[in-house]
Protein backbone atom coordinates (compact mmCIF):
# COMPACT_ATOMS: atom_id res chain seq x y z
CA UNK A 1 0.00 0.00 0.00
CA UNK A 2 1.28 3.47 -0.92
CA UNK A 3 1.87 5.74 2.10
CA UNK A 4 2.70 9.38 2.82
CA UNK A 5 4.36 11.04 5.78
CA UNK A 6 2.37 13.65 7.67
CA UNK A 7 4.37 16.54 9.11
CA UNK A 8 4.59 16.79 12.89
CA UNK A 9 2.15 19.27 14.40
CA UNK A 10 1.15 20.77 17.71
CA UNK A 11 -2.34 19.71 18.77
CA UNK A 12 -4.25 22.15 20.97
CA UNK A 13 -5.67 20.78 24.24
CA UNK A 14 -9.27 21.98 24.37
CA UNK A 15 -10.26 20.41 27.69
CA UNK A 16 -8.97 18.57 30.75
CA UNK A 17 -11.50 16.47 32.68
CA UNK A 18 -11.67 13.82 35.35
CA UNK A 19 -13.77 11.35 33.32
CA UNK A 20 -14.11 11.33 29.56
CA UNK A 21 -16.89 9.15 28.12
CA UNK A 22 -16.47 8.34 24.43
CA UNK A 23 -19.80 7.42 22.81
CA UNK A 24 -23.28 8.69 23.66
CA UNK A 25 -25.31 5.50 23.25
CA UNK A 26 -27.14 3.54 25.96
CA UNK A 27 -23.94 2.66 27.84
CA UNK A 28 -22.41 6.11 27.37
CA UNK A 29 -25.39 8.06 28.67
CA UNK A 30 -25.50 5.90 31.81
CA UNK A 31 -21.72 6.12 32.27
CA UNK A 32 -21.66 9.91 32.04
CA UNK A 33 -24.61 10.30 34.41
CA UNK A 34 -23.17 7.84 36.95
CA UNK A 35 -19.76 9.51 36.90
CA UNK A 36 -21.24 12.99 37.25
CA UNK A 37 -23.21 11.92 40.33
CA UNK A 38 -19.93 11.45 42.22
CA UNK A 39 -19.48 14.88 43.80
CA UNK A 40 -16.72 17.03 42.38
CA UNK A 41 -16.21 14.95 39.21
CA UNK A 42 -15.76 16.87 35.96
CA UNK A 43 -17.25 14.76 33.18
CA UNK A 44 -17.24 15.16 29.41
CA UNK A 45 -19.09 13.10 26.80
CA UNK A 46 -18.09 13.09 23.13
CA UNK A 47 -20.19 11.66 20.31
CA UNK A 48 -19.63 11.33 16.55
CA UNK A 49 -23.29 11.76 15.57
CA UNK A 50 -25.55 14.80 15.90
CA UNK A 51 -27.77 13.31 18.62
CA UNK A 52 -27.53 11.26 21.79
CA UNK A 53 -29.02 7.86 22.52
CA UNK A 54 -27.34 5.57 20.00
CA UNK A 55 -29.27 2.34 19.49
CA UNK A 56 -32.10 3.63 21.69
CA UNK A 57 -33.04 5.87 18.75
CA UNK A 58 -33.32 3.30 15.93
CA UNK A 59 -36.64 1.65 16.79
CA UNK A 60 -35.42 -1.25 18.89
CA UNK A 61 -37.07 -2.17 22.18
CA UNK A 62 -35.13 -2.21 25.43
CA UNK A 63 -34.59 -5.88 26.19
CA UNK A 64 -33.75 -7.61 29.43
CA UNK A 65 -35.19 -5.35 32.13
CA UNK A 66 -36.97 -8.36 33.63
CA UNK A 67 -35.45 -11.67 34.65
CA UNK A 68 -36.74 -15.13 33.84
CA UNK A 69 -38.84 -15.04 37.04
CA UNK A 70 -40.54 -11.78 36.01
CA UNK A 71 -38.71 -9.61 38.54
CA UNK A 72 -36.96 -6.34 37.64
CA UNK A 73 -33.23 -6.96 37.42
CA UNK A 74 -32.24 -3.79 35.52
CA UNK A 75 -32.64 -1.03 38.07
CA UNK A 76 -30.58 2.00 39.09
CA UNK A 77 -30.13 4.73 36.51
CA UNK A 78 -31.43 2.66 33.54
CA UNK A 79 -34.74 2.05 35.28
CA UNK A 80 -34.98 5.72 36.26
CA UNK A 81 -34.41 6.59 32.59
CA UNK A 82 -37.31 4.39 31.47
CA UNK A 83 -39.57 5.65 34.23
CA UNK A 84 -38.98 9.25 33.14
CA UNK A 85 -39.90 8.31 29.58
CA UNK A 86 -42.98 6.50 30.82
CA UNK A 87 -44.14 9.54 32.78
CA UNK A 88 -44.26 11.41 29.47
CA UNK A 89 -46.02 8.60 27.62
CA UNK A 90 -42.82 7.81 25.73
CA UNK A 91 -42.23 4.27 26.98
CA UNK A 92 -44.32 1.21 27.72
CA UNK A 93 -44.30 -1.10 30.69
CA UNK A 94 -41.92 -4.07 30.81
CA UNK A 95 -43.87 -6.96 29.32
CA UNK A 96 -42.67 -10.46 30.12
CA UNK A 97 -42.03 -12.42 26.92
CA UNK A 98 -41.45 -16.17 26.49
CA UNK A 99 -38.90 -15.52 23.74
CA UNK A 100 -37.02 -12.33 24.72
CA UNK A 101 -37.72 -12.50 28.49
CA UNK A 102 -39.05 -8.92 28.47
CA UNK A 103 -39.78 -6.04 26.09
CA UNK A 104 -39.93 -2.30 26.78
CA UNK A 105 -40.83 -0.04 23.86
CA UNK A 106 -39.49 3.52 23.79
CA UNK A 107 -40.01 6.56 21.57
CA UNK A 108 -36.81 7.36 19.64
CA UNK A 109 -37.25 11.15 19.49
CA UNK A 110 -38.33 11.39 23.11
CA UNK A 111 -35.27 9.36 24.05
CA UNK A 112 -32.97 11.82 22.30
CA UNK A 113 -34.50 14.72 24.23
CA UNK A 114 -34.27 12.95 27.59
CA UNK A 115 -30.61 12.11 27.02
CA UNK A 116 -29.88 15.78 26.49
CA UNK A 117 -31.93 16.76 29.52
CA UNK A 118 -30.05 14.37 31.78
CA UNK A 119 -26.66 15.55 30.56
CA UNK A 120 -27.66 19.15 31.30
CA UNK A 121 -29.01 18.25 34.75
CA UNK A 122 -25.74 16.51 35.63
CA UNK A 123 -23.55 19.29 34.17
CA UNK A 124 -21.91 16.86 31.76
CA UNK A 125 -20.13 18.77 29.00
CA UNK A 126 -21.21 17.32 25.65
CA UNK A 127 -19.35 17.66 22.37
CA UNK A 128 -20.81 16.12 19.22
CA UNK A 129 -19.70 15.76 15.60
CA UNK A 130 -16.21 14.63 16.65
CA UNK A 131 -14.42 11.35 15.95
CA UNK A 132 -11.77 9.88 18.17
CA UNK A 133 -8.74 9.73 15.88
CA UNK A 134 -6.12 8.55 18.37
CA UNK A 135 -5.31 8.13 22.04
CA UNK A 136 -2.79 9.90 24.22
CA UNK A 137 -0.63 7.38 26.06
CA UNK A 138 1.99 7.47 28.79
CA UNK A 139 3.41 3.98 28.61
CA UNK A 140 0.41 1.70 29.10
CA UNK A 141 -1.71 4.46 30.66
CA UNK A 142 -4.44 6.22 28.64
CA UNK A 143 -4.21 9.93 29.31
CA UNK A 144 -6.78 11.26 26.86
CA UNK A 145 -7.80 11.22 23.22
CA UNK A 146 -7.18 13.06 19.98
CA UNK A 147 -10.38 14.10 18.24
CA UNK A 148 -10.94 15.06 14.63
CA UNK A 149 -13.63 17.45 13.41
CA UNK A 150 -14.18 20.30 10.98
CA UNK A 151 -11.85 22.31 13.26
CA UNK A 152 -9.04 19.82 12.69
CA UNK A 153 -7.22 17.79 15.33
CA UNK A 154 -7.64 18.65 19.01
CA UNK A 155 -6.82 16.91 22.29
CA UNK A 156 -8.85 16.17 25.41
CA UNK A 157 -6.95 15.07 28.51
CA UNK A 158 -8.64 12.86 31.10
CA UNK A 159 -7.72 11.06 34.30
CA UNK A 160 -9.92 8.13 33.27
CA UNK A 161 -11.55 7.28 29.93
CA UNK A 162 -14.69 5.15 29.49
CA UNK A 163 -14.89 3.46 26.08
CA UNK A 164 -18.57 3.33 25.09
CA UNK A 165 -17.92 3.32 21.36
CA UNK A 166 -19.37 -0.17 20.92
CA UNK A 167 -16.46 -1.00 18.63
CA UNK A 168 -13.78 -0.65 21.31
CA UNK A 169 -12.18 2.22 19.40
CA UNK A 170 -10.24 3.61 22.36
CA UNK A 171 -8.97 0.23 23.51
CA UNK A 172 -8.00 -0.64 19.93
CA UNK A 173 -6.01 2.55 19.46
CA UNK A 174 -4.40 2.09 22.87
CA UNK A 175 -3.02 -1.25 21.74
CA UNK A 176 -5.24 -3.49 23.85
CA UNK A 177 -5.61 -7.10 22.83
CA UNK A 178 -8.87 -7.43 20.87
CA UNK A 179 -11.04 -10.17 19.42
CA UNK A 180 -13.51 -9.95 16.55
CA UNK A 181 -16.55 -12.10 15.81
CA UNK A 182 -16.57 -15.88 16.04
CA UNK A 183 -13.66 -18.33 15.83
CA UNK A 184 -13.45 -17.59 12.08
CA UNK A 185 -13.45 -13.82 12.63
CA UNK A 186 -17.01 -13.32 11.33
CA UNK A 187 -19.36 -11.12 13.37
CA UNK A 188 -23.11 -11.20 13.81
CA UNK A 189 -24.71 -9.28 10.91
CA UNK A 190 -26.12 -5.74 11.21
CA UNK A 191 -29.68 -4.61 10.43
CA UNK A 192 -31.20 -1.34 9.23
CA UNK A 193 -34.48 -0.90 11.09
CA UNK A 194 -37.53 0.89 9.67
CA UNK A 195 -41.05 1.54 10.87
CA UNK A 196 -44.38 1.10 9.10
CA UNK A 197 -47.59 2.94 9.94
CA UNK A 198 -51.12 2.30 8.83
CA UNK A 199 -50.96 -1.31 9.97
CA UNK A 200 -54.31 -2.84 10.93
CA UNK A 201 -52.95 -4.16 14.21
CA UNK A 202 -56.20 -5.78 15.33
CA UNK A 203 -56.44 -7.71 12.06
CA UNK A 204 -52.83 -8.81 12.41
CA UNK A 205 -53.19 -9.97 16.01
CA UNK A 206 -56.46 -11.81 15.48
CA UNK A 207 -55.25 -13.55 12.32
CA UNK A 208 -52.18 -14.87 14.11
CA UNK A 209 -54.10 -15.89 17.24
CA UNK A 210 -56.94 -17.51 15.31
CA UNK A 211 -54.83 -19.36 12.74
CA UNK A 212 -51.69 -20.86 14.31
CA UNK A 213 -51.75 -23.53 11.61
CA UNK A 214 -51.09 -20.82 9.00
CA UNK A 215 -49.05 -18.22 10.86
CA UNK A 216 -46.21 -20.06 12.59
CA UNK A 217 -44.54 -18.21 15.47
CA UNK A 218 -41.23 -19.22 17.01
CA UNK A 219 -41.58 -20.56 20.54
CA UNK A 220 -44.37 -18.18 21.69
CA UNK A 221 -48.00 -19.41 21.72
CA UNK A 222 -50.00 -17.55 19.09
CA UNK A 223 -52.61 -16.48 21.63
CA UNK A 224 -49.92 -14.32 23.31
CA UNK A 225 -50.31 -11.80 20.50
CA UNK A 226 -54.05 -11.18 20.75
CA UNK A 227 -53.95 -8.48 23.50
CA UNK A 228 -53.02 -4.95 22.37
CA UNK A 229 -49.74 -5.05 24.26
CA UNK A 230 -45.98 -4.94 23.70
CA UNK A 231 -44.76 -7.76 21.54
CA UNK A 232 -42.29 -8.89 18.95
CA UNK A 233 -43.46 -11.20 16.19
CA UNK A 234 -40.73 -13.69 15.33
CA UNK A 235 -41.64 -16.40 12.87
CA UNK A 236 -43.85 -16.57 9.77
CA UNK A 237 -41.30 -18.98 8.31
CA UNK A 238 -44.02 -20.45 6.10
CA UNK A 239 -44.70 -17.03 4.62
CA UNK A 240 -41.00 -16.42 3.96
CA UNK A 241 -40.75 -19.80 2.23
CA UNK A 242 -43.80 -19.11 0.08
CA UNK A 243 -42.52 -15.63 -0.86
CA UNK A 244 -39.16 -17.05 -1.91
CA UNK A 245 -40.87 -19.68 -4.03
CA UNK A 246 -42.68 -16.82 -5.78
CA UNK A 247 -39.45 -14.94 -6.48
CA UNK A 248 -39.07 -12.65 -3.47
CA UNK A 249 -35.50 -12.17 -2.21
CA UNK A 250 -35.82 -12.24 1.60
CA UNK A 251 -32.44 -12.20 3.42
CA UNK A 252 -33.63 -13.93 6.61
CA UNK A 253 -35.43 -17.15 7.48
CA UNK A 254 -37.87 -15.46 9.86
CA UNK A 255 -40.12 -12.43 9.84
CA UNK A 256 -39.33 -10.07 12.72
CA UNK A 257 -41.27 -6.93 13.61
CA UNK A 258 -42.30 -5.31 16.87
CA UNK A 259 -44.76 -2.81 18.26
CA UNK A 260 -44.00 0.88 18.24
CA UNK A 261 -45.52 3.55 20.47
CA UNK A 262 -48.49 4.27 18.16
CA UNK A 263 -51.28 1.66 17.78
CA UNK A 264 -50.67 1.28 14.03
CA UNK A 265 -46.86 1.45 14.21
CA UNK A 266 -44.54 -1.55 13.79
CA UNK A 267 -40.74 -1.60 13.56
CA UNK A 268 -39.24 -4.14 11.16
CA UNK A 269 -35.99 -5.99 11.92
CA UNK A 270 -35.34 -8.12 8.82
CA UNK A 271 -32.50 -6.72 6.70
CA UNK A 272 -29.18 -8.49 7.10
CA UNK A 273 -25.70 -8.12 5.60
CA UNK A 274 -23.46 -11.06 6.40
CA UNK A 275 -19.71 -10.88 6.55
CA UNK A 276 -19.13 -7.13 6.70
CA UNK A 277 -16.78 -5.46 9.18
CA UNK A 278 -18.58 -2.40 10.54
CA UNK A 279 -15.25 -0.88 11.65
CA UNK A 280 -14.30 -0.57 7.96
CA UNK A 281 -16.08 2.47 6.46
CA UNK A 282 -16.11 1.00 2.96
CA UNK A 283 -17.81 -2.18 4.18
CA UNK A 284 -20.13 -0.18 6.44
CA UNK A 285 -21.15 1.93 3.45
CA UNK A 286 -21.85 -1.15 1.35
CA UNK A 287 -23.86 -2.63 4.21
CA UNK A 288 -26.11 0.42 4.36
CA UNK A 289 -26.67 0.28 0.60
CA UNK A 290 -27.55 -3.42 0.69
CA UNK A 291 -29.93 -2.94 3.62
CA UNK A 292 -31.79 -0.16 1.83
CA UNK A 293 -32.32 -2.43 -1.17
CA UNK A 294 -33.37 -5.34 1.04
CA UNK A 295 -35.88 -3.19 2.92
CA UNK A 296 -37.68 -2.28 -0.31
CA UNK A 297 -38.23 -6.00 -0.95
CA UNK A 298 -39.20 -6.63 2.68
CA UNK A 299 -41.91 -3.95 2.48
CA UNK A 300 -43.36 -5.66 -0.61
CA UNK A 301 -43.27 -8.98 1.21
CA UNK A 302 -45.03 -7.69 4.34
CA UNK A 303 -47.80 -6.01 2.35
CA UNK A 304 -48.50 -9.21 0.37
CA UNK A 305 -48.04 -11.99 2.93
CA UNK A 306 -48.67 -10.61 6.44
CA UNK A 307 -52.29 -9.76 7.37
CA UNK A 308 -52.81 -6.16 8.45
CA UNK A 309 -49.94 -4.74 6.39
CA UNK A 310 -51.92 -4.44 3.13
CA UNK A 311 -52.27 -0.64 3.35
CA UNK A 312 -49.22 0.10 5.50
CA UNK A 313 -46.47 2.50 4.48
CA UNK A 314 -42.90 3.22 5.53
CA UNK A 315 -42.87 6.02 8.09
CA UNK A 316 -39.28 6.22 9.33
CA UNK A 317 -35.94 4.60 8.61
CA UNK A 318 -33.32 4.32 11.34
CA UNK A 319 -30.46 6.84 11.00
CA UNK A 320 -27.86 4.05 10.96
CA UNK A 321 -27.55 0.28 10.97
CA UNK A 322 -27.84 -1.52 14.27
CA UNK A 323 -24.47 -3.18 14.80
CA UNK A 324 -24.60 -6.38 16.84
CA UNK A 325 -20.91 -7.18 17.05
CA UNK A 326 -17.46 -5.93 16.07
CA UNK A 327 -14.37 -5.74 18.29
CA UNK A 328 -14.29 -6.71 21.94
CA UNK A 329 -11.46 -6.59 24.42
CA UNK A 330 -9.56 -9.40 26.07
CA UNK A 331 -10.09 -8.41 29.68
CA UNK A 332 -8.99 -9.46 33.12
CA UNK A 333 -11.83 -11.99 32.88
CA UNK A 334 -13.74 -13.22 29.84
CA UNK A 335 -17.44 -13.90 30.34
CA UNK A 336 -18.42 -17.22 28.75
CA UNK A 337 -21.67 -18.75 27.59
CA UNK A 338 -21.19 -21.41 30.28
CA UNK A 339 -21.19 -18.63 32.91
CA UNK A 340 -24.57 -17.57 31.52
CA UNK A 341 -26.07 -21.07 31.45
CA UNK A 342 -24.75 -21.78 34.97
CA UNK A 343 -26.22 -18.49 36.34
CA UNK A 344 -22.71 -17.78 37.55
CA UNK A 345 -22.02 -15.53 40.53
CA UNK A 346 -18.88 -13.42 40.87
CA UNK A 347 -17.42 -11.62 43.89
CA UNK A 348 -16.78 -8.55 41.72
CA UNK A 349 -20.29 -8.43 40.23
CA UNK A 350 -21.32 -4.98 38.97
CA UNK A 351 -24.44 -5.88 36.92
CA UNK A 352 -26.95 -8.69 36.60
CA UNK A 353 -28.49 -9.91 33.33
CA UNK A 354 -30.96 -12.55 32.21
CA UNK A 355 -31.29 -12.04 28.46
CA UNK A 356 -30.79 -15.22 26.41
CA UNK A 357 -27.86 -15.90 24.13
CA UNK A 358 -29.48 -14.39 21.02
CA UNK A 359 -27.21 -15.28 18.13
CA UNK A 360 -27.94 -13.94 14.65
CA UNK A 361 -25.91 -16.41 12.63
CA UNK A 362 -22.78 -14.86 11.06
CA UNK A 363 -23.41 -17.09 8.01
CA UNK A 364 -26.91 -17.67 6.64
CA UNK A 365 -30.17 -15.99 7.56
CA UNK A 366 -31.31 -17.61 10.79
CA UNK A 367 -31.02 -17.04 14.54
CA UNK A 368 -30.63 -19.23 17.62
CA UNK A 369 -31.66 -18.48 21.20
CA UNK A 370 -30.43 -20.24 24.34
CA UNK A 371 -31.78 -19.33 27.77
CA UNK A 372 -30.24 -19.41 31.23
CA UNK A 373 -32.54 -20.66 34.03
CA UNK A 374 -32.53 -17.34 35.89
CA UNK A 375 -29.89 -14.56 36.01
CA UNK A 376 -26.11 -14.31 35.75
CA UNK A 377 -23.55 -11.84 37.11
CA UNK A 378 -21.33 -9.60 35.00
CA UNK A 379 -17.97 -9.15 36.79
CA UNK A 380 -16.06 -5.88 36.96
CA UNK A 381 -12.98 -7.58 35.49
CA UNK A 382 -14.74 -7.92 32.10
CA UNK A 383 -14.66 -4.12 31.85
CA UNK A 384 -10.88 -3.89 32.27
CA UNK A 385 -8.60 -4.50 29.27
CA UNK A 386 -5.44 -6.43 30.01
CA UNK A 387 -2.25 -4.33 30.31
CA UNK A 388 -3.98 -1.00 29.56
CA UNK A 389 -4.59 1.37 32.48
CA UNK A 390 -6.79 4.45 32.78
CA UNK A 391 -9.48 2.84 30.60
CA UNK A 392 -12.80 1.14 31.36
CA UNK A 393 -15.07 -0.50 28.79
CA UNK A 394 -18.87 -0.47 28.66
CA UNK A 395 -21.38 -1.95 26.22
CA UNK A 396 -20.85 -4.60 23.58
CA UNK A 397 -17.04 -4.21 23.58
CA UNK A 398 -16.44 -5.78 27.01
CA UNK A 399 -14.54 -9.05 27.47
CA UNK A 400 -16.85 -11.91 26.46
CA UNK A 401 -16.87 -14.88 24.14
CA UNK A 402 -18.72 -14.65 20.85
CA UNK A 403 -21.72 -16.52 22.28
CA UNK A 404 -21.72 -14.71 25.63
CA UNK A 405 -21.67 -11.38 23.81
CA UNK A 406 -24.86 -12.44 22.03
CA UNK A 407 -26.57 -12.10 25.42
CA UNK A 408 -24.81 -9.18 27.06
CA UNK A 409 -24.85 -6.97 23.94
CA UNK A 410 -28.49 -5.85 24.20
CA UNK A 411 -29.42 -2.48 25.66
CA UNK A 412 -30.68 -3.46 29.13
CA UNK A 413 -27.38 -5.07 30.20
CA UNK A 414 -25.38 -2.45 28.27
CA UNK A 415 -27.02 0.36 30.25
CA UNK A 416 -26.23 -1.41 33.53
CA UNK A 417 -22.62 -1.96 32.50
CA UNK A 418 -22.40 1.71 31.51
CA UNK A 419 -23.58 2.81 34.95
CA UNK A 420 -21.00 0.57 36.62
CA UNK A 421 -18.19 1.80 34.34
CA UNK A 422 -19.01 5.47 34.87
CA UNK A 423 -19.23 5.04 38.63
CA UNK A 424 -15.94 3.12 38.68
CA UNK A 425 -14.22 5.79 36.61
CA UNK A 426 -15.29 8.59 38.95
CA UNK A 427 -14.43 6.66 42.11
CA UNK A 428 -11.01 5.79 40.70
CA UNK A 429 -10.30 9.46 40.13
CA UNK A 430 -11.59 10.40 43.60
CA UNK A 431 -9.37 7.74 45.23
CA UNK A 432 -6.36 8.50 43.04
CA UNK A 433 -6.05 4.91 41.80
CA UNK A 434 -6.14 3.10 38.50
CA UNK A 435 -9.53 1.50 37.71
CA UNK A 436 -7.72 -1.84 38.03
CA UNK A 437 -6.87 -1.06 41.66
CA UNK A 438 -10.28 0.29 42.67
CA UNK A 439 -11.87 -1.24 45.77
CA UNK A 440 -14.69 -3.21 44.12
CA UNK A 441 -16.63 -3.39 47.40
CA UNK A 442 -16.72 0.42 47.41
CA UNK A 443 -17.98 0.42 43.82
CA UNK A 444 -20.67 -2.14 44.64
CA UNK A 445 -21.85 -0.09 47.62
CA UNK A 446 -22.07 3.05 45.48
CA UNK A 447 -24.13 1.13 42.91
CA UNK A 448 -26.44 -0.26 45.61
CA UNK A 449 -27.04 3.28 46.88
CA UNK A 450 -28.09 4.18 43.32
CA UNK A 451 -30.61 1.33 43.32
CA UNK A 452 -28.68 -1.21 41.21
CA UNK A 453 -29.96 -4.77 41.58
CA UNK A 454 -27.70 -7.49 42.98
CA UNK A 455 -28.86 -11.03 43.61
CA UNK A 456 -29.42 -11.88 47.29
Amino acid sequence: MKTINEPARQVPVINEVDVLVVGGGPAGIMAAQAAAKVEGTKVMLIESRGFLGGNMTIGLPLLGFLGRKGNEIIKGLPLQFVERLREKGLATHHRACPLHVSLTMIDPEGTKRLCWQIMEECSVEVLMYVFCADVIMDGDMVKGVIIESKRGREAILAKTVVDCTGDGDIAYRAGAEMLYGNEKGIAQPPTLMFSMRGVDSLKLRNAVADHPETYDIDYIPNEFFRPMDNCTFVGFRNQVKKAREEGFKIPVERTIFMTGMAPDEWWVNMSRVNGIDATDPAQYTRGEQVCIEQNDEIVRYLKKYIPGFENAYVDRVAPFMGIRETRRIVGEYTLTEQDIFDCQRFDDVVAVASYPVDLHHPVGGDCSLYWCPDCYDIPYRTLLPKKIDGLIMAGRDISATHLALASVRVMGPAMCIGEAAGKAAALSVADGVSPRDLDVAKLQQALREEGVYFRP
